[in-house]
């Protein structure tokens, strides 16, 4: 009688196994095979052509080789810069028409180019057009910032970066700039070379104004933060045409997952440090100051978050905090 209970409870646990696992090998079908097939055949039926989708793929792999072939020869001296940087934008105008349909693993992608489409998709008057959503290693570089805020909560954000791109907010960067400059040509006249790589030289440029404008006594841990960044993006580059099956990077992680956590722990922490180090100054200075620190914090904290964005610090948030530190909340 045990045994037969036994066997009974275990025809009963497979049998549940087996089902569960064709329910999910049909929902994993259904998002790779049948709706990316089912999309084609009805854009094409509206005319809308594309290069064809590619199991699991899409046109990734299209997109990396062409990638691959155009940056593995020297670039002409041309204005021609699209077929360069997008070459598979460039070659797919050409065979589909100016918009077209391409797959981003199985995420239908529609490419337009026609100006005027290209107008109204941007004035977005009726919110017809949300904005992408940013997964895996983009949405640790890009964070919870202005570039993929919609809504309510963008405008919010924009009202509050707004401040630093004010002409007399701008003013303010130009003694960063001429001491970053000055440095640079030093630099150059200590070391005698007569040949510079300025790429390099101006890239570095680019990195130090910024820290020195938006960090200013806190200008080391600008540095930090950008070099993080620096990191953060490079790993993005690399798997930018990558498409993984979702789930499947929560049991196993890969090296760049693995870097690109620690790198995104850093920014974190670094940007928390130099936000809480500014607010103790703020707390410990005199009414007169105060006032005049509470408007600096805008102009420069503000859009410092936006330079640096953070997936879990966004520019509502920090405003909230100083809103509640000026108010006498702690």
């Amino acid at each position: 009688m045990a045994v037969a209970v036994m066997e009974a409870l275990m025809i009963f646990i497979v049998s549940c196994l087996c089902v569960f696992l064709i329910l999910h090998l049909i929902k994993f079908f259904n998002k790779v095979w049948w709706n990316p097939i089912r999309i084609q055949s009805a854009m094409r039926a509206q005319g809308m052509r594309g290069p064809p989708y590619r199991f699991l793929h899409g046109n990734t792999k299209e997109i990396y080789n062409m990638r691959s072939e155009i940056m593995s020869s020297p670039m002409e001296l041309s204005h021609q810069m699209l077929a360069r940087i997008q070459p598979h934008v460039y070659s797919w105008i050409k065979l589909y028409g100016m918009n077209f349909l391409s797959w981003y693993g199985p995420q239908a992608q529609l490419v337009i180019t026609e100006p005027e489409l290209i107008k109204e998709v941007l004035s977005n008057k009726d919110g017809a057009y949300p904005k992408s959503v940013i997964q895996n290693y983009a949405e640790k570089l890009l964070g919870d910032g202005l570039v993929l805020s919609q809504g309510k909560k963008w405008l919010k954000m924009r009202k509050l970066a707004i401040h630093a791109f004010h002409a007399e907010s701008l003013k303010g960067t130009i003694p960063a700039m001429i001491v970053s400059v000055e440095a640079m040509l030093d630099r150059w006249r200590q070391e005698g070379v007569k040949e510079i790589e300025v790429f390099q030289e101006f890239k570095v440029l680019t990195s130090e104004i910024i820290s020195r404008a938006a960090f200013r006594s806190s200008y080391l841990e600008g540095k930090y933060i950008f070099d993080m960044l620096t990191r953060m993006a490079l790993i993005v580059g690399r798997n930018n045409y990558k498409v993984g099956i979702s789930g499947i990077k929560k049991f196993f992680k890969t090296r760049d997952d693995i870097e690109s956590e620690k790198l995104d722990r850093g920014i974190r922490d670094c940007m928390l440090k130099v936000i809480k180090r500014r607010e103790e100054v703020m707390m410990g200075a005199e009414p007169d100051e105060f006032s005049l620190m509470r408007v600096a914090s805008s102009i420069v904290v503000a859009p410092l978050l936006l330079v640096f964005p953070l997936p879990t610090i966004s520019l509502i948030e920090y405003s909230e905090r100083k809103d509640k530190l000026f108010s006498g909340g702690g």
